[in-house]
């Protein structure tokens, strides 16, 4: 089930691009600026912090996520990828890690690394010089 964006935590703002577009690149403002209000979204806290962790340099001081998008010639393309991006990196906020159980190396398996090891240590013990008594 896909993630609904609420419209009152979005505001986007239209930017002059880089990329593909010609000399339209300098004439129209195609890239888009998605800017996202997190504490608007209402999210439950465990789902906030893992979105502060995914979000990153793209989270602000404020509370605002930012995603700029400019790939496309088109606004209406721009705008469309910057809110798939968005409502991707939300979702992956709700999958929540499943707990790592810690383990132990069994006694068996502890008593193959020591007997690996002492074979290994009479194996460089018997490259000493070699002496003759």
């Amino acid at each position: 089930m896909p993630y609904e964006l609420p419209e009152e935590a979005l505001s986007e703002t239209f930017l002059a691009a880089s990329g593909p577009g010609g000399q339209n690149v300098n004439k129209v403002a195609t890239a888009c600026q998605l800017r996202c209000d997190v504490f608007a979204l209402g999210l439950p806290v465990d789902v906030y912090q893992r979105l502060k962790t995914l979000a990153g340099s793209k989270l602000t001081n404020e509370g605002e996520i930012v995603i700029t998008a400019r790939s496309h010639r088109t606004q209406e393309a721009n705008r469309i990828e910057a809110r798939q991006r968005l409502t991707e990196l939300i979702e992956r906020a709700f999958v929540r890690q499943p707990k790592r159980k810690p383990t132990k190396p069994s006694r068996a398996a502890k008593a193959r690394r020591v007997d690996a090891k002492k074979s290994r240590s009479a194996v460089k013990q018997g490259r000493g010089k070699v002496r003759l008594d």
